[in-house]
């Protein structure tokens, strides 16, 4: 079954939206939050407990998985879905972050980027044209187009470079392009400056793409900027396309996000927070490993139905978490994860009963 993406209703008083994403693998309710599985895990997860989560799509990474173990590898092996024994949905990032996170071990050149190896030092070029065949060959539901993550700060001149490259990249993506049944989202660069980012909507829209998504946020840039390009760009972005917020983030960064017309969401935040012992709460953060959580028999959090809460005491998970256990990561992992997906569970009941704004309002009020 083709990609398709369905707008089932628009917020009275935001800008929120409630939609479906049709995929080969499943449908997806969005607002939706994407668990990161770069290297085809979720870290610390079964792809079980992802579903009990309520996840119902998760993302992976080209660049490590064409490293490591390899695109053909994975594709003579069914390709990744089978490979790591997840039925639902799945994006793959194009390797574009790594051409920001990465930056010692890479030179940017016209055609693509060349890559250093991380793993053993190789040299590799990634082109765009490169970059779908590997996604292609991973079978992904979603396939994202090469870009150039412009790093906070830079110059005028730097970002308008950046972005030629990107619009000129993304051109070539969908020419490679060849599996029909997978879609295809092209990516609006432009760092910090507005015009930038109008000029990159203005240059992606007509190449014709699946989706769009908004890249080079959450790079270092203050948070009040991050919103002012979601609240500025996002509604220059086709209405009947799914639009995506690349590698945000918060709690609040979502609900903030979803205000803004925004329908998909990926980040490491729950599951690295989680194996660094902070927890999500619909109270507090809870840092795991303080002292004052060692005789408490209270559960994570009361209003919480994920596992770890039905089952655990804050206190034997302080415990696990001082004593090194492995169990600590995969019982504090489960916890953020479901907590997520309750907070867009609960943002898509909001939308559907035309009270988006006011839930809005109490998250922030809570927050505060």
């Amino acid at each position: 079954m083709p990609f398709s993406f369905e707008l089932i209703k628009k917020d009275d008083l935001t800008s929120a939206r409630l939609g479906k994403m049709i995929t080969p693998h499943g449908a997806i309710d969005t607002p939706t939050f994407m668990p990161v599985g770069t290297q085809g895990t979720v870290k610390a997860l079964r792809p079980e407990d992802i579903q009990n989560c309520g996840a119902q799509i998760i993302l992976g990474n080209t660049y490590h998985l064409y490293l490591r173990p390899g695109h053909e590898t994975i594709r003579k092996l069914g390709g990744l879905h089978s490979f790591m024994n997840w039925p639902g949905p799945i994006l793959t990032d194009s390797g574009g972050f790594q051409v920001y996170s990465l930056g010692a071990l890479r030179k940017i050149l016209p055609d693509g980027v060349m890559f250093r190896s991380h793993i053993d030092g190789s040299k590799h070029l990634l082109t765009p044209q490169k970059a779908v065949e590997i996604q292609e060959a991973l079978g992904s539901d979603i396939m994202m187009c090469l870009d150039e993550c412009t790093p906070y700060p830079a110059t005028l001149k730097q970002t308008q470079d950046s972005l030629a490259l990107t619009i000129k990249w993304a051109k070539l993506c969908r020419e490679a392009k060849t599996n029909s049944d997978q879609a295809l989202f092209g990516i609006v660069q432009g760092g910090t400056y507005l015009d930038l980012r109008r000029q990159a909507v203005e240059q992606t829209i007509p190449i014709g793409f699946d989706g769009y998504a908004l890249g080079g946020v959450s790079v270092g840039e203050p948070k009040e900027m991050m919103y002012a390009i979601t609240e500025e760009i996002t509604p220059l972005l086709p209405c009947e396309k799914p639009r995506y917020l690349m590698g945000v983030g918060t709690p609040a960064d979502l609900v903030y996000g979803v205000s803004c017309g925004i329908d998909m969401f990926d980040c490491v935040i729950p599951t690295r927070c989680a194996r660094h012992g902070l927890l999500f709460t619909n109270s507090e953060k809870i840092v795991i490993k303080n002292v004052r959580w060692r005789e408490d028999d209270n559960p994570l959090d009361e209003t919480c139905d994920c596992y770890t809460c039905k089952n655990y005491s804050r206190g034997y998970l302080r415990h696990l978490y001082v004593a090194g256990e492995i169990l600590a990561m995969i019982l504090n992992t489960i916890h953020n994860i479901r907590h997520y997906m309750r907070l867009m569970e609960k943002i898509r009941m909001a939308i559907s009963e035309n009270r988006f704004l006011e839930f809005k309002k109490d998250f922030f009020n809570k927050l505060r």
